[in-house]
């Protein structure tokens, strides 16, 4: 994205500041939570009351909290700040879930220097859980540290797919898929998955900016490898309109299961 001047990392009291602005939003959507009817967004996805309440209030919340770093958010403004860091924000990932009375869905905000995520947040409201990740300082999951290592430990064999990356199976007739597959219906802990060692692999057809943004920081601070299937998201000028930009990817927890899962994307990626 845009590599302006340095700004400085966020210091202790805004971190806590956003914290308690998480628990917030969190509290209203799980009062809200099969609760509430949505409606459809002209890209076909759905959207809920509690979804523009949650947009409003994160974007508010961050204006006080960091004045004059931009916000890009789903359901806002879709173009890239100018400001020098700027905030990349999904209020509510997995409205569908969410929507359904699915228990799983989650808050995600990024904050961007450098063209790049540098501090992040992923709740699960109805898990109780939320990591936070800080650029080459690590990864915490509800204050304890997340290490590489721990990861690995786990020996899973469940690859993530997401709904319209399903089809590689049909694509690839004469081979076996080289894990389980799971379907969470979450773009940010399908990715954040890999990273914490629930999956080994996660392919994503067409997730957007603030789909990718929290995951991202994530999945590098813990060493996990990410393949850009099509666009570089690091290569995104200021100003550039993400509404209808997709990030196709590949992440996985080690080189050796990308290999295996790399025919798989690119057969996904030519298809499209």
């Amino acid at each position: 994205m845009n590599p302006n001047q340095i700004s400085k990392p966020l210091n202790n009291a805004q971190l806590i500041s956003i914290h308690h602005l998480i628990d917030e939003v969190g509290r209203r959507q799980l009062q809200d939570f099969g609760q509430i009817n949505s409606d459809i967004k002209p890209d076909g996805t759905l959207i809920t009351e509690c979804d523009r309440w949650s947009d409003k209030t994160i974007v508010e919340g961050l204006a006080k909290i960091a004045r004059g770093e931009g916000v890009l958010s789903e359901e806002g403004k879709k173009s890239i700040p100018s400001s020098s860091a700027y905030w990349v924000v999904d209020p509510l990932d997995g409205t569908t879930n969410f929507a359904a009375g699915i228990p799983y869905w989650a808050i995600s905000i990024a904050r961007f220097t450098n063209g790049q995520p540098e501090t992040a947040f992923l709740d699960i409201p109805a898990l109780k859980k939320r990591i936070l990740a800080i650029r080459g300082k690590g990864v915490w999951l509800n204050n304890k540290p997340l290490k590489p290592e721990s990861r690995l430990k786990k020996n899973s064999d469940c690859i993530s797919l997401c709904s319209r990356s399903i089809k590689v199976l049909q694509m690839k007739p004469e081979q076996s898929f080289p894990g389980k597959i799971r379907l969470l219906g979450v773009s940010s802990l399908n990715m954040t998955s890999v990273a914490i060692g629930q999956t080994i692999a996660a392919l994503e057809a067409t997730p957007k900016i603030w789909d990718i943004a929290a995951a991202w920081l994530i999945l590098e601070e813990l060493n996990c490898l990410i393949n850009w299937l099509e666009t570089n998201p690091k290569d995104i000028l200021t100003g550039t309109d993400l509404t209808s930009v997709n990030f196709p990817l590949l992440t996985a927890s080690s080189e050796d299961q990308l290999k295996k899962m790399l025919p798989w994307a690119n057969a996904l990626i030519k298809e499209n």
